[in-house]
């Protein structure tokens, strides 16, 4: 199965400052039939005024994932975290028992990003945030695993977060093309993030979605440069 989304029939709420483009149900859009994609539960295709941005508010019990396309996002937390990420680069935070935090662009452009919300696999635990910078030259013509809920992808270098999934990214030249075989019983979520993409045959543009399920392997190929993550994710067992 293999469901295309386009960004021009995402929700869009214009908030102002912010201009948000919601994949599934959230906040003021609501769509009992987009409640979310297996374990995840929010996919946010956020556009950002300079010198504004979210100030602080509370979560708990979710892994958040912000994949920043363009500009950069500074963070705070009641931890005491501080820290900014720019585009090409990834932030987690695992709300835990509960955390309050503010994001916020204080660059002299437009920030552009990705926020992504997955279901923890257990409730609780300490709240935590990390980033780290994502040269995307260290992708280029490959997939990279930025975010992952298992110890070996973090110990070669991904952020850690505590679900049963994993973020990839990858940059494309016109012409490439890889190949990705999706983990036994995982679904993805892919996105791209810049240009176009073939992906099983199916075309998509920058910022359109593919909801992918009961496929074993992945055919991606750039039509023109491109840019692309996805999530690949294991539904919770109860």
């Amino acid at each position: 199965m293999i469901e295309k989304r386009t960004f021009a029939d995402l929700a869009h709420v214009n908030h102002d400052w912010l201009q948000a483009h919601h994949h599934f149900s959230f906040g003021r859009y609501w769509d009992p039939a987009r409640m979310g994609f297996g374990p995840i539960r929010v996919w946010n295709d956020d556009e950002i005024a300079t010198q504004t941005g979210f100030p602080m508010h509370p979560h708990r019990n979710m892994e958040i994932i912000t994949y920043v396309r363009e500009g950069a996002i500074t963070h705070r937390d009641s931890l005491g975290n501080e820290g900014r990420t720019k585009a090409g680069d990834v932030q987690v935070m695992s709300a835990g028992t509960g955390v309050i935090h503010s994001e916020y662009n204080l660059e002299e452009e437009h920030t552009r990003l990705f926020q992504i919300w997955i279901e923890p696999r257990a409730p609780g635990g300490d709240p935590r945030w990390d980033t780290k910078a994502f040269p995307k030259g260290d992708r280029a013509g490959q997939l990279e695993i930025l975010a992952s809920g298992f110890d070996e992808d973090v110990d070669s270098g991904a952020l850690m977060i505590r679900a049963d999934a994993r973020l990839y990214g990858a940059t494309l030249k016109a012409g490439n093309a890889i190949q990705h075989d999706i983990a036994d019983g995982a679904d993805v979520y892919l996105v791209a993030s810049a240009g176009t993409l073939r992906v099983n045959g199916e075309d998509i543009a920058a910022r359109d979605a593919l909801a992918i399920r009961d496929i074993s392997t992945l055919e991606i190929e750039a039509l023109e440069d491109a840019e692309l993550v996805f999530v690949e994710a294991f539904e919770q067992s109860n």
